[in-house]
């Protein structure tokens, strides 16, 4: 059950962030302009709205104040109106010589912004931030509406698709979210980006020489959004390697279905015992993992990719060879 503490800590918290990004002053990131103009030329320069009806929709605003907003935002020189075809009616937005430069100086002021405060946080904490806002926020999208709505992997996740083996691109669509993942988590850099893709080369090169090894993938359309991947070892055993799910798809259940893939694979294999190796601090997939029946065997401190960080390793028990 939710309390209601929870609950009134949790706005008193938003409204200070509110506060603390400046959203209550008239010239949000200092650019004489107000939020909502600041807002659209970040989605116009972002390509994530070309029409004005994108803008209305990423805003949340109406049609007639995104209609007055644009009007002023082209009487300052920021912004063309290009009428688009085969449709006249239609007008694709783009941002000016100077509106560019507004959107560079945006863009530079809030990433300082965030990372000023990022900096006084450790690692866990960021981590801890940064999903829970990623959570909060596609809450708060669906919270008033049909789920899915205002989200649409959300909306797409009914469509997801999962399968096994290999698939054209699929080491680098892998690599790309270890890399993209673990920088912003612990700070990991090239040498590991390195290490996953060489390591999980090698693996797909061996996919074949035994049914224990086997690598499966989630799909929404034609991209990959989540991996996890079972490795023989001698005398029956395995290793879970290489689990991985886009930031856009976290808190979908997407994980879990890939480990219970995994796992029946694992089960199905005979497989007596599966191990993982992780750090301390990322609590989202320790969860998914002691969920799936793995226990803890081990921590271990050391020197990782650069960063001082503790190993995990944990095990899982064939239910019934165990």
């Amino acid at each position: 059950m939710i309390q209601t503490s929870d609950i009134d800590t949790l706005r008193a918290a938003s409204r200070n962030v509110v506060r603390r990004l400046g959203f209550m002053r008239s010239d949000l990131a200092a650019t004489g302009l107000a939020p909502s103009a600041v807002h659209a030329v970040l989605e116009i320069g972002g390509n994530t709205a070309t029409t004005a009806r994108d803008l209305s929709e990423a805003l949340g605003l109406e049609k007639s104040t995104v209609s007055r907003m644009l009007a002023r935002l082209q009487r300052q020189g920021l912004i063309t109106a290009t009428a688009a075809k085969p449709d006249p009616r239609l007008k694709t937005l783009q941002l000016t010589e100077d509106g560019q430069r507004l959107f560079a100086r945006i863009e530079t002021f809030g990433r300082r912004q965030v990372r000023r405060a990022l900096e006084r946080l450790t690692t866990e904490e960021r981590n801890t931030v940064y999903q829970g806002m990623l959570s909060y926020a596609r809450a708060l999208g669906t919270s008033e509406a049909p789920i899915g709505a205002g989200d649409p992997l959300a909306a797409q996740a009914q469509d997801l698709q999962l399968g096994a083996g290999y698939l054209p691109a699929l080491l680098g669509r892998v690599t790309e979210l270890h890399a993209r993942y673990y920088s912003r988590a612990v700070g990991f850099g090239a040498a590991f980006e390195c290490c996953v893709a060489g390591e999980m080369a090698g693996f797909l090169a061996r996919l074949d020489e035994t049914p224990v090894n086997a690598t499966f993938h989630a799909r929404i359309g034609a991209t990959v959004h989540g991996s996890v991947s079972i490795e023989a070892r001698p005398e029956g055993q395995a290793a879970l390697r290489w689990f991985i799910l886009s930031d856009e798809t976290r808190g979908l259940g997407l994980g879990r279905r890939l480990l219970d893939r995994a796992m029946a694979h694992v089960d199905d294999q005979n497989v007596t015992r599966t191990e993982l190796w992780t750090f301390r601090g990322l609590d989202a997939a320790r969860h998914l993992y002691e969920a799936a029946g793995f226990e803890l065997v081990e921590e271990t401190p050391g020197t990782h990719w650069g960063k001082d960080l503790v190993g995990l390793r944990y095990a899982r028990s064939h239910p019934d060879l165990g």
